[in-house]
């Protein structure tokens, strides 16, 4: 089975090139953001409720605790939010009419987001990018890749990814020259 491509800076920025001429820019960007920066998987951004992200006054809070109902292990998790994704979650918050228990993503119908229709939107701004090989799991296969090149050990990116083992955690982690290089460097 072919792995969702790694994006870099480059295609970052495509992607937001993209995610910025649609409809729903805001809102679209907002779910980019939650998989590339908190590395979230695209079921259990659908699952967001507004409490899950928000504070009672509207600040963005800086951890969501996903209850075992809206991870796919099953399992509860706690996602940390970085200062990058909690200022892309401000600016959705100002467009946001919905609160408490209401969903935080919808339709142009209002209706929840369900995780296909979120793979859907995916796929289609990352085609509007030019990105054939990215789907939904890249932003976060890109969270966890950029963590590993950073040097993050291993069993703090299965913590971050919410996974129980790190040999799934390790099948995430993308390859190539320069990495290599930069380790044999290091001797």
């Amino acid at each position: 089975m072919r792995q969702a491509q790694v994006l870099g800076d480059k295609e970052v920025k495509r992607v937001l090139g993209a995610i910025s001429k649609r409809s729903y820019c805001t809102r679209d960007r907002a779910m980019f953001m939650l998989s590339l920066l908190a590395g979230m998987r695209v079921g259990e951004i659908a699952a967001l409720r507004v409490s899950d992200v928000y504070e009672s006054v509207g600040m963005v809070k800086d951890q969501i605790r996903l209850s075992k109902e809206q991870t796919k292990g099953g399992e509860a998790r706690t996602v940390l939010l970085n200062a990058q994704v909690q200022a892309e979650l401000t600016t959705y918050s100002f467009s946001l009419p919905r609160k408490g228990q209401e969903p935080l993503f919808v339709s142009k119908w209002g209706k929840q987001m369900s995780p296909n229709s979120l793979v859907q939107v995916f796929g289609r701004f990352y085609k509007q990018a030019g990105l054939s090989n990215a789907s939904s799991h890249s932003g976060r296969r890109s969270f966890i890749t950029q963590l590993a090149h950073k040097g993050v050990n291993v069993r703090v990116l299965a913590a971050l990814a919410g996974h129980k083992n790190i040999s799934t955690t390790q099948r995430y982690i993308e390859l190539n020259e320069n990495v290599l290089r930069t380790a044999v460097e290091l001797m």
